[in-house]
């Protein structure tokens, strides 16, 4: 029996709407446990936090998510930023890809490359120059499948604790 056909429905790629905001807020606290530990605020307050940054940040934040049924599986956001002009290039813009989450028993079933696949094609015909992503060390293979390559040009500085 395939991933697909053994739980409740087939899985959809579409843009999140606002009814998502608290499966989405869910969706990235619980990738803080996995990654980071134990939260410093209490579930109900992050929730809050998370749904007005949502809608504070819409211009420039964009989730795809994926469904099941209708239950929020997994997000990806694309966060465009607006970049220099050039005397080549008068309106440039870049992106990166933030807080994508696949809820556990879903993972490995090709819902993660799906929606960043999505997310991807959304950004190109976007415009955007190029795509980032700052990656766990787990999911470095999971990116590099869907056409994310390491840059010697593109550097990071982080701030020291």
């Amino acid at each position: 029996m395939s991933h697909e056909s053994s739980t409740a429905g087939a899985v959809r790629i579409e843009g999140a709407t606002p009814q998502d905001l608290p499966a989405l807020a869910e969706l990235r606290w619980r990738w803080v446990l996995e990654n980071e530990g134990a939260p410093i605020v209490s579930r109900d307050e992050f929730h809050a936090v998370f749904a007005d940054w949502a809608l504070a940040h819409s211009a420039s934040h964009h989730c795809t998510v994926a469904r099941r049924g209708e239950t929020v599986i997994g997000m990806a956001w694309l966060a465009t930023v607006d970049r220099v002009p050039s005397s080549r290039a008068p309106v440039r813009a870049s992106g990166d890809v933030q807080s994508v989450y696949v809820v556990p028993i879903e993972r490995n079933s090709g819902v993660g490359g799906r929606i960043l696949a999505a997310v991807l094609e959304r950004a190109f015909e976007a415009g955007l120059e190029r795509v980032t992503v700052h990656s766990t060390a787990g999911a470095v293979t999971a990116y590099e499948r869907a056409g994310f390559a390491a840059s010697a040009r593109l550097l990071q500085a982080t701030r020291t604790p």
